[in-house]
Parts: structure tokens; C-alpha cells; sequence
């Protein structure tokens, strides 16, 4: 089993930054594909980001190309989501998770989640 526990979101100004991080625990995640995904309330979750287990392979949603990047510690066991040049409409909540399988873009092909983090962006 593994336990990933988001934290970082928050409210911020269009235009401005925030730094999600995914702390994983019960067992390693070097192994695992990762991913963050994002929902809004009434909408389907949907993919932001993605990196291979060693890090080398990174993709990403098309709205958040060249404003986000997602990268990874595993010496640390955790994931981050560096967020810059944030919209109003990146405003959702934001969940990390673990796939076993790579290149996993699809929410069903993840087998671990965290319980998300609120990011709000104000016009």
C-alpha cells in the first residue's frame, strides 16, 4: 500500500506561483509511474501531468505546457508540481497519484491517490 499526501495548494493571485509537493509513505515510489490530476466540482478528474518512475520522461496537458513541471525525489519519496503563470481556470483540486504501469495518463490506470489539495486562482 501507499499512502500519498498532497499539501501546498492554496489561494494566489492570477499570474502568480504555488509549489504542490506529494509525500508518499508505506513503501518506496521509485518504482511507481506518477501523476498529478485536477477536478473541479461536477467535472471529470483530469490529467495535468506525468513522470516515469526514474524521471526522465515528463507529459503534460496541453493548457499547462511550458507552466508547469512536474518532477520527482525519490531519495525523498515525494513529488512535486511546480505551478507558474497560474490562471483562473487552473483553479480545481489537485490530486497526486501512483501508477504501477508507465506513461499512465488515464485515471484508471492509477492505483494509488491522495485525498487532494484546494488551488485557487482570483482574477
Amino acid at each position: 500500500q501507499v499512502q500519498l499526501v498532497e499539501s501546498g495548494g492554496g489561494l494566489v493571485q492570477a499570474g502568480g506561483s504555488l509549489r504542490l509537493s506529494c509525500a508518499a509513505s508505506g513503501r518506496t515510489i521509485s518504482t511507481y509511474t506518477m501523476g498529478w490530476f485536477r477536478q473541479a466540482p461536477g467535472k471529470e478528474r483530469e490529467f495535468v501531468a506525468v513522470i516515469s518512475w526514474r524521471g526522465g520522461s515528463t507529459y503534460y496537458l496541453d493548457s499547462v505546457k511550458g507552466r508547469f513541471t512536474i518532477s520527482r525525489d525519490n531519495a525523498k519519496n515525494t513529488v512535486y508540481l511546480q505551478m507558474n503563470s497560474l490562471k483562473p481556470e487552473d483553479t480545481d483540486v489537485y490530486y497526486c497519484a501512483a501508477a504501477s504501469g508507465s506513461r499512465a495518463k488515464r485515471v484508471y490506470e492509477y492505483d494509488y491517490w491522495g485525498q487532494g489539495t484546494q488551488v485557487t486562482v482570483s482574477s
